[in-house]
């Protein structure tokens, strides 16, 4: 009775849950187990901890045990006071947010309100929020003090998006007339599990009566997200705590495998087999040594446990586990703990590239993937978006057409090319004072002055609008409303379109005197006014008033009596009706989303009234008269705030740019929205005055349908209006065609026939187009309708689909008002980004869902088609029409472009197998004669056709054709094929694939692409949060591929190669001393020495190096992006470079073993005398090797490598000095003091390390001069 309990359609009823959040991983007991359980997933951990505990073995031990432990102890360790302060700190968080206060209801103490922690809240629970207060649980809003119970929330902290979303309480509790009293709730509540989808929500509430309403996204108020515009709200928790959607969408950093690691993995399994090589060639050595005595055992022969003599065999067997531990050193058990270092650190240094930072928008780039930097550099592939992307989404209204008439807007144009003057004089007066920002004073000026008409420019201008200076003035202007920048919303109408709204409304406004039917203005005049009708009420916008931009204008208008209750509105007239459907997926008129969503649809408190209602003004004579329309009723104001408002005072709370776009131009044109309800939009007209629309309906917009429409009561006609707004594929389908037979029918037509003709002239010019239309219902076809919705309303199953073909049949039959064209003009530095990356080797598809000639228009713009490109495009309607399109293109391309170079086989490049073996990228000295792909074409496809070319059966064929262009622009696709896409290039070509994108319909794409970058843009954070990299603009991309990749990718590989070298070459110096030993498994190295070479001596200098180092200066990279390519053929790290770095290491390791044999053979000197020497020239030679490999020297590597030496020296004297009986007979006592005082020891360190590297020497001497010759083809070929 108290909804205590949460029931789910889907299972069994589950015990309260409490808000309290955990996202910590340990506590103090589970601490130590866990981690290390977590630790022993990698197998190179297992590996070492396993080496440790055989060392432990009487019979294969090689050190002291408890030595032996202290490499890998000292790693877990590091790794777990990682993982311990990464979980402090989640620690610490998660208290913080668990001690926030919140209002819950008391149920077994005085019945009311106590401020409580949220962790003490519970599923069921009542709680009580105000305005700006952040939302604990996912709560069912139940009540408002709003008066049309609705709330106003802030969605930022989960898809960053600003604008506010309206959330209404659900129906069956609307008709409140007091407060809502916990006590009297005996409902109970049954909902679907838990899950992430912040775009839906469905359940039911069944009442003690019986009655069943439904539960939708609409009532669901989302953890995380703060409250605005209203004073209080009471609702009850449904999720809680890890149950949340935003706790669920919490999925942390991600994690990948980078392409640079699988490759080093591989190398770590040779590794592994050398070491059991060179282990059993050493037991077979050892036995064969034992072999040879016979009988007669050797005096220093090692007896069996029990004090048995060993046979050869087994001490072959015994002396392999011996050497396993001896040459450990061989599998690099640091390189793994190195490369997280490094990673981390290059993350760092990108963070705090400036270049990388946007003063626009203030966002930094944003590195949510550690472990894949490197495949910044190694990139083949990019796949972008284009609306957000490559554009500002900033929509700026350019022209539209009505009634068959275009309207150019050339006022507009210049208005806009003036503004863009002054953006770029304001630019340079920021430059030339230091980057000042400009005085407030100076902003209001050229905002005025931006809207003078001083000159023209052409209308087929994409360059960017937007700037930093554009940017401070909006901030300012607009008060932090979204989309609401002079550029944006200042437009300036076209004085023909005017003049011609003006005329019918001082007709209508005649016709109001005289009470005549409106039906006598001419049909081109109706058309104008339900235009700007429909731009007007046809979104969801919001109406905010000017000083508290975050607060909402309610303003309820007289209807045609006014309405002071629910009650009132159901008896005088009440429809089902959808609620605005304030997601990003489903409300924008063009707003691309990733899946239909029709779930919005809310029920009216009482349906059936609605049904008799359109009886009973059936059978009284049809709609009212025009004088109802026409009286003048004050205005009813909420209490206490303003009973009018200057229009131009009004600002509007848009869900995506493409509405405010429209409802900005309609202003422009005196048609202002003033104020929206539930069931309600008021429009100021001009002479007509306020006017208030009865919201029936409103379908929201999906992918699938490509359109949205509002049913309204028109307040003038008293008909049933359905107005429609989409994209212009769908919209034109669904116009009625008139017939031929009479005038009216014939002009339709033109209208029509001119009306696509100006499409088709807007996609040219690169303008995003929409079509209006609208449809006057009958009340009986309203009331057919009505039923059929109602029923997909309480339909149980299949809800979504059944709701959906509601919206299909009730948008037919259309009635084309006009299009308008809406540019989305391009980012600054896009086309030389693209110039630059293609230079690069990468290969740039757009995958868009504009249509084919907005998104080629656009692509030349932006440089990725050039205006001498041949252009192949594909549409088919058919899968066999697109087979022989294929073919077609196939042999196009094979005759045009392959047939003169007899080398490149067209049956062996694209053989009925279409087998794709990864071809390299060209080097840049033969990038016109060698490179697979074909210069000088270009793809276009639209989304149908795609659909077909991505079925299995025609999908290589379509790579065939895809790989051979120089530019691939796949228009009209949905989310779905854009993953699609990236998939089928990533797994057919092998190639390494970057997608880009900024809105919640690139997110599959982004998570299918090797590497996903995220924008930060006008549509939410959605991308962002899928991503592995977030920029703010998509011309960062240009520096964080070709220098950042590049770097990270160069350092790293240089990094593994040389770990691989130096653990090789270490160990290959006892693998020598074996053949002096018996390959008994001693060693002439000091143990100490040999368990902390690797883990203190060497690893400073490496870490530095693999951090800072520089092969090329930034510049240097960005002048020829042709450099890149060595990341894309892998040319710092391929597989015959790590047996060519194996070979240099054995060869390395000979001359610091044999040059100080020779150097005391004969001598007196003891075996560490000999030994130690051997080490010190190993440490030199393997320094002065990373120096030589070392690119770019920094004072840091100067100390880094003085520290290795100081610190091998330091620790060498005071280890000799305090160790007279260690380990006898060998004695390690004083051995480094007696070398220092040789001359011999300094000679052997000045000669051993120059003939070791002198190989080296003269092969990079001779790569140096290769790559300044190749350097010098580059700049030649640029």
């Amino acid at each position: 009775a108290w909804g205590s309990e949460r029931v789910s359609s889907d299972g069994p009823v589950s015990p309260p849950l409490s808000l309290c959040i955990k996202t910590t991983k340990y506590t103090l007991l589970s601490f130590l187990p866990k981690n290390l359980f977590e630790q022993f997933h990698r197998f190179a951990n297992v590996y070492f901890v396993f080496i440790a505990l055989l060392n432990f073995v009487p019979v294969c031990n090689a050190f002291q045990p408890q030595l032996a432990l202290a490499p890998v102890v000292f790693i877990l360790s590091v790794t777990a006071i990682k993982d311990l302060w990464e979980d402090y700190r989640r620690h610490r968080s998660d208290k913080e947010i668990n001690h926030m206060d919140c209002l819950v209801y008391s149920r077994y103490s005085k019945h009311q309100y106590m401020e409580r922690f949220w962790k003490e809240a519970r599923v069921g629970d009542f709680i009580r929020l105000r305005c700006n207060e952040i939302l604990p649980a996912d709560v069912l809003l139940l009540s408002s003090s709003d008066p049309d119970r609705l709330v106003h929330i802030e969605t930022a902290t989960l898809d960053g998006e600003t604008n506010l979303k309206q959330r209404r309480v659900v129906c069956s509790f609307l008709d409140l007339d007091c407060d809502f009293d916990p006590s009297k709730y005996n409902s109970v509540i049954e909902c679907e599990k838990p899950n992430n989808d912040l775009a839906r929500f469905r359940g039911y509430i069944t009442h003690r009566s019986g009655r069943r309403d439904g539960l939708y996204k609409d009532n669901l108020l989302l953890r995380g997200c703060t409250i605005r515009n209203t004073e209080e709200c009471v609702g009850i928790v449904i999720y809680a705590g890890h149950e949340t959607k935003a706790m669920l969408n919490n999925n942390g950093p991600r994690y990948k495998r980078s392409k640079l690691e699988k490759q080093m993995n591989v190398d770590v399994g040779w590794c592994v087999i050398i070491l059991l090589v060179m282990c059993l060639f050493s037991a077979i050595g050892h036995g064969l040594w034992m072999y040879q005595y016979g009988d007669k055992r050797p005096v220093f022969d090692v007896l069996s446990p029990e004090g048995a003599e060993l046979s050869p065999v087994l001490s072959a067997i015994y002396l392999f586990l011996t050497m396993i531990i001896v040459f450990q050193v061989l599998i690099p058990v640091s390189l793994f703990v190195s490369i997280e270092i490094v990673k981390i650190c290059q993350v760092y240094f990108i963070h705090q590239d400036q270049d990388l930072y946007d003063e626009e928008t203030d966002s930094h780039l944003q590195c949510r993937a550690l472990n894949i930097t490197e495949d910044l550099g190694q990139m083949q592939y990019i796949f972008s978006d284009k609306t957000g992307t490559l554009t500002e989404n900033k929509m700026v209204f350019r022209r539209c057409t009505v009634a068959g008439v275009e309207y150019s807007h050339d006022a507009n144009a210049r208005r806009l090319a003036m503004y863009q003057d002054l953006v770029d004089s304001e630019e340079e007066d920021c430059t030339s004072h230091s980057g000042t920002l400009p005085r407030r004073d100076s902003v209001t000026s050229n905002q005025s002055a931006a809207k003078v008409v001083l000159r023209s420019q052409s209308t087929k201008s994409h360059r960017r609008t937007g700037s930093r200076a554009e940017a401070k003035r909006a901030s300012i202007l607009s008060k932090h409303t979204a989309f609401s920048s002079p550029m944006e919303k200042d437009i300036t109408p076209d004085p023909q379109l005017l003049e011609k709204v003006n005329h019918c409304s001082s007709q209508m406004t005649f016709k109001r005197f005289h009470s005549q039917s409106l039906s006598q203005l001419p049909s081109d005049l109706t058309d104008i006014i339900d235009f700007f009708i429909a731009l007007t009420i046809c979104n969801t916008v919001v109406v905010s008033s000017p000083n508290q931009p975050r607060q909402k204008v309610r303003m309820r208008f007289g209807l045609k009596s006014p309405v002071k209750t629910i009650e009132d509105f159901i008896k005088r007239f009440t429809s089902s009706r959808l609620t605005s459907n304030s997601n990003s997926s489903s409300s924008s008129s063009l707003n691309r989303s990733s899946h239909r969503d029709c779930s919005s649809v809310l029920s009216s408190p009482s349906a059936e009234s609605t049904l008799t209602k359109l009886d009973e003004e059936h059978h009284l004579g049809g709609p009212v008269g025009l004088e109802h329309a026409f009286s003048p009723v004050p205005p009813h104001t909420t209490e206490g705030e303003p009973g009018a408002l200057e229009e131009g005072e009004l600002r509007y709370e848009a869900e995506s740019p493409d509405e405010a776009a429209l409802v900005y131009a309609a202003r422009a044109y005196k048609c202002s929205l003033v104020g929206r309800l539930p069931d309600q939009v008021t429009v100021e007209l001009p002479d007509l005055g306020k006017l208030s629309f009865e919201l029936l309906h409103t379908l929201g917009f999906d992918s699938t349908r490509k359109r949205m429409s509002v049913v309204v009561r028109h307040p003038l006609t008293d008909q049933i209006t359905v107005y429609t707004k989409g994209a212009d594929s769908v919209i034109m389908d669904l116009i009625t065609l008139p017939s031929t037979d009479d005038s009216k029918g014939k002009r339709q037509r033109k209208i029509l026939y001119k009306t696509q003709n100006y499409l088709n002239l807007y996609a040219a010019d690169g303008l995003r187009t929409l079509c209006i239309a609208k449809k006057v219902m009958t009340k009986e076809e309203y009331a057919v309708w009505l039923r059929h919705h109602l029923e997909a309303e309480t339909a149980i199953q299949g809800r979504e689909e059944l709701l959906f073909q509601s919206a299909l049949r009730l948008e037919i039959n259309l009635h084309l008002l006009g299009a308008t064209g809406v540019e989305d003009r391009l980012q600054d530095g896009v086309p030389e980004t693209i110039a630059s990356l293609r230079k690069a080797g990468l290969q740039i598809w757009v995958l868009t869902g504009d249509k084919q000639e907005t998104a080629i228009n656009i692509a030349y713009a932006c440089k990725l088609l050039e205006p001498d490109d041949e252009i192949i495009t594909l549409n088919a309607d058919s899968q066999e029409a697109m087979a022989v399109l294929l073919d077609e293109s196939l042999h196009y391309i094979q005759a045009k472009f392959l047939s003169s170079d007899p080398s490149r086989s067209f049956q062996k490049d694209y053989a009925p197998a279409y087998s794709f073996p990864p071809p390299p990228p060209p080097s840049p000295s033969s990038s016109q004669t060698q490179s697979f792909l074909v210069h000088r074409l270009g793809l276009v496809i639209d989304g149908r056709t795609l659909a077909y070319a991505l079925d299995s059966s025609l999908d290589e064929k379509f790579l065939a054709v895809a790989r051979s262009c120089r530019s691939v622009l796949c228009c009209r696709s949905t989310p779905l094929q854009k993953s699609m896409v990236v998939k089928l290039v990533r797994n057919k070509l092998k190639v390494m694939t970057l997608a880009i994108g900024d809105g919640a319909n690139d997110v599959s794409m982004i998570q299918v692409a090797d590497v996903g970058v995220g924008i930060s843009g006008q549509e939410g954070m959605q991308a962002v949060m899928a991503s592995d990299f977030a920029l703010p603009r998509f011309r960062n991309l240009q520096k964080l591929l070709l220098v950042h990749g590049h770097w990270c990718y160069s350092r790293l590989a240089n990094m593994i190669l040389y770990f691989f070298y130096k653990n090789a070459m270490f160990v290959a110096l006892i693998f020598w001393y074996q053949f002096y030993c018996g390959f008994s498994g001693s060693a002439m190295i000091d143990q100490w020495y040999l368990i902390f070479f690797n883990l203190m001596f060497s690893a400073f200098p490496q870490l530095i190096t693999g951090t800072l180092d520089k092969d090329v200066s930034s510049e240097t990279l960005q002048e020829l992006p042709q450099l890149y390519m060595n990341g894309q053929n892998s040319e710092e790290y391929k597989p015959y470079m790590f047996w060519m770095t194996m070979i240099d290491a054995f060869y390395q390791s000979l001359v610091c073993f044999f040059i100080p044999y020779c150097a005391y053979a004969d001598s007196d000197v003891d075996l560490l005398t000999w030994g130690t020497p051997i080490t010190t020239l190993a440490l030199f030679t393997i320094l002065i090797h990373l120096g030589l490999e070392t690119k770019t020297w920094t004072w840091m590597n100067w100390v880094s490598i003085t520290f290795s030496v100081g610190l091998f020296f330091t620790v060498a004297l005071c280890y000799n000095a305090s160790c007279p009986t260690c380990y006898s007979p060998s004695n390690p006592y004083w051995t480094m003091q007696r070398l220092l005082g040789e001359p011999l020891f300094y000679l052997l360190c000045v000669i051993t390390p120059v003939a070791a590297l002198l190989p080296r020497l003269v092969r990079g001497r001779c790569v140096s001069v290769y790559e300044r010759e190749n350097m010098w083809d580059v700049q030649v070929v640029v």
